[in-house]
């Protein structure tokens, strides 16, 4: 990066109380949250008016920032619902809200003025001049189309003046900016009012109109054929690229993913993002290692390099999930011992692995377990306390997972 230049805000997902405090915990410099009733997220559980005050109240005490996702697109009967939950934005703070749709943005604007106005990649900005007019109107940063060539973000860059905001990581929907329709047909459920239901994930196998009940030989393997489900985003080796063509946030996808996904992509970006400031960028030959651990359909750069990769458009079996599962979150440490909210099995004999930016990132051994009454045992459960010997730099909220 050229000197002077700072560090590009790393932006993390937020769909619960829990990953909030992950994404915090492993070094996001902001979270992106929402209500149900307004976010292209429904299905995560997201926040109510209440714990959104709260969730807020959290992030500002960390120093950090919030983005309040008001980025469906709306029908009539959305407008007055809108309305009210804007009025009580004002009272709240945020950072800044994400929209999409230009009613909304309006809407903003004439009810409040001094909420920041960030617009969503559902907007599909893929031209220098739909980035100029969204900064004549007033918006303070644009959630680029993921359609866009890292030359274009470029040419964007040096037409406006206002933030730019990318996604590194996640994953693509085969209609990329969003606007798709394949939900509502098959199952009824509204992709753009934040109901998907992951259609394009679904495997597919092809049959001839005139030849009922014969399979063309589409699959890729035993499973079938995963035809409308690209691989993910993944950007980490190319971060100083997207930061020298003057991306300022780069944006983590996932608000429905669990807490161990949210955890440990956010600390390998973060150490990445920390690695732009010293140059030539250096990547870390385990950040690819570590990422394959975590949820995915197997990695692409999509359209970031030029044309997205035709083998890309479809999921690869074999970068499936990998070895680890969460099976807790430290709770307190003393000494060499951690108190442990489990969030699943756990029993002595396991290989576990905390994540932690601190601590020797080997695995070991369980030797012992004790109970929240410092009783040994062999075995405990979801939701189970339990007392057990940790690695030296181990921290409080640091995840614990545990090998399959």
């Amino acid at each position: 990066m050229a000197s002077g230049q700072s560090l590009p805000e790393l932006l993390a997902p937020a769909g619960t109380m829990e990953k909030l405090h992950a994404a915090l915990h492993y070094g996001a410099d902001a979270v992106y949250l929402g209500l149900t009733d307004f976010s292209l997220r429904a299905k995560a559980k997201n926040f109510t008016a209440d714990t959104l005050k709260e969730a807020l109240d959290v992030v500002h005490k960390a120093r950090k920032k919030a983005y309040i996702t008001i980025n469906i697109f709306p029908h009539n009967g959305d407008i007055a619902p809108i309305e009210r939950h804007i009025t009580a934005l004002k009272e709240l703070n945020p950072d800044a809200v994400i929209v999409s749709d230009i009613g909304v943005f309006d809407m903003i604007k004439t009810l409040t003025t001094d909420i920041p106005i960030h617009i969503s990649t559902q907007a599909n900005i893929t031209n220098y001049r739909s980035a100029l007019t969204w900064q004549r109107l007033g918006a303070k940063r644009l959630v680029l189309s993921r359609e866009l060539s890292i030359d274009e973000i470029r040419q964007i860059r040096d037409a406006v003046t206002i933030e730019l905001e990318c996604f590194v990581h996640g994953s693509i929907c085969i209609s990329y900016s969003g606007r798709c329709y394949l939900s509502s047909f098959l199952a009824n459920r509204g992709a753009n009012k934040g109901l998907c239901t992951n259609s394009c994930r679904w495997s597919y196998q092809l049959m001839e109109e005139k030849r009922p009940g014969e399979y063309m030989p589409i699959y890729e393997d035993g499973r079938g054929a995963y035809i409308l489900s690209p691989r993910d985003l993944c950007m980490v080796e190319h971060l100083d690229k997207l930061a020298t063509a003057g991306v300022d946030s780069f944006k983590i996808e996932g608000r429905t993913k669990g807490v161990n996904y949210v955890s440990g992509v956010t600390k390998i970006y973060r150490e990445a993002i920390d690695a732009l400031a010293t140059a030539p960028y250096k990547i870390n030959n385990t950040w690819l290692r570590e990422l394959e651990m975590f949820s995915n359909r197997g990695f692409t750069t999509g359209m970031c390099l030029g044309r997205h990769p035709d083998a890309d458009y479809s999921y690869d079996e074999t970068h499936a999930p990998a070895d680890y599962v969460i099976a807790g979150v430290v709770k307190a440490v003393r000494g060499s011992s951690a108190t442990v909210l489990l969030k699943g099995n756990l029993a002595v004999g396991d290989e576990v692995v905390f994540l932690s930016s601190a601590a020797h990132n080997g695995s070991f051994i369980i030797k012992g377990l004790n109970n929240a009454e410092g009783i040994p045992i062999a075995a405990a459960r979801n939701e189970d306390i339990v007392l057990m010997e940790v690695p030296e730099g181990v921290k409080k909220n640091d995840i614990v997972r545990r090998r399959v």
